[in-house]
């Protein structure tokens, strides 16, 4: 979220200094950084203050972390704010095109040797981007802009096929025909993905007015997307792993029926497994809890390559079983 409560702590600022308060997607020409401090008193004293800097001389200033003093390092900030107000803005303006910022806060002890026992600067932070009309009203960066209105249309679509198709595919289902088992599976996936869809719709919608919004509804929507993942995963698997068993005993199992051997069920096992313990992973490397991600940490990079062999080899899987039942119907 892009409204932050909490306090600014001198401990903590001088064991990690390099360690960001937040970063932020800032766009537009008025851009703005909103600080509200409770106990402005104790921030004069400590001569407390906010250092931004844009993610490209971040990335200068850390690699140059051995060659500079703690104090030469911060004055290379692009922004600096002074935190001696109970409310303070700082404009961030004339950005042609969404760059990442990092804040830092510093205190007097944060590069001194000395340090003494002092009370935590309690904050509020919020940090805006201009809205259509170029006001800074818009709490969302320039990385997530958009997603409030993707969810709406994507809830609207789950809602609009529901009401044409969901009455004749009940009546399906409960005819239990040869793909009962199939379509079961996947009215589940689907309904998981429509929840997880609308649960981020509400945790945006919030999202927009006050810049937290609902960490409950995002969890909600991040267990559902794991959920339906899995499902699908056990379906395709049990679908082309099943066919491919039955067509080396030369016998044709039901759709979605797993042959009892050791090897197809050890092959469900540990594929659903891992993708399980991935996604997981996944969740615990990004700590804003969502069911979108960036790709970027180790973990995201497995499920990727997990993804891409799973692709290839049921790809492959589904050409078998499309050849052999064409060379069947054409035999017949």
């Amino acid at each position: 979220g892009k409204t932050l409560r909490g306090g600014f702590a001198s401990a903590a600022a001088r064991l990690e200094p390099w360690r960001p308060v937040v970063r932020f997607q800032f766009h537009g020409d008025h851009a703005v950084l909103c600080v509200r401090v409770k106990n402005v008193a104790v921030a004069v004293t400590k001569a407390a203050r906010l250092h931004l800097f844009q993610a490209q001389e971040w990335q200068k200033v850390q690699n140059s972390i051995q060659d500079r003093s703690c104090t030469e390092k911060f004055s290379q900030a692009q922004l600096t704010m002074t935190v001696n107000h109970t409310e303070q803005n700082l404009t961030v303006s004339q950005i042609p095109y969404p760059e990442t910022w990092y804040v830092f806060y510093v205190d007097k002890f944060t590069c001194e040797e000395n340090y003494s026992e002092s009370e935590d600067v309690q904050f509020e932070m919020v940090l805006l981007n201009p809205d259509a009309e170029g006001n800074p009203l818009d709490h969302f960066s320039a990385g997530e802009s958009g997603l409030h209105e993707f969810f709406f249309l994507l809830v609207l679509a789950y809602f609009v096929t529901a009401c044409i198709y969901a009455q004749s595919l009940w009546q399906t289902i409960k005819k239990h025909g040869p793909m009962h088992t199939v379509l079961k599976v996947l009215t589940i996936a689907l309904l998981l993905q429509a929840g997880s869809a609308f649960a981020n719709y509400l945790h945006f919608s919030s999202y927009s007015k006050d810049g937290i919004g609902a960490p409950f509804m995002g969890s909600l929507a991040e267990l559902c997307d794991i959920v339906s993942q899995i499902q699908m995963l056990y379906l395709l698997l049990s679908l082309c792993m099943g066919w491919t068993m039955s067509r080396m005993k030369k016998v044709h199992s039901r759709p979605l029926q797993w042959d009892s051997t050791p090897t197809s069920t050890g092959i469900a096992v540990v594929v659903v497994v891992t993708q399980s313990f991935l996604l997981i992973w996944e969740q615990f490397e990004d700590t804003n809890h969502h069911s979108y991600h960036s790709h970027h940490g180790l973990a995201s990079g497995l499920l990727i390559g997990l993804r891409v062999c799973l692709a290839l080899s049921l790809a492959a899987g589904l050409y078998q079983i499309i050849t052999a039942e064409r060379s069947t119907l054409k035999r017949e």
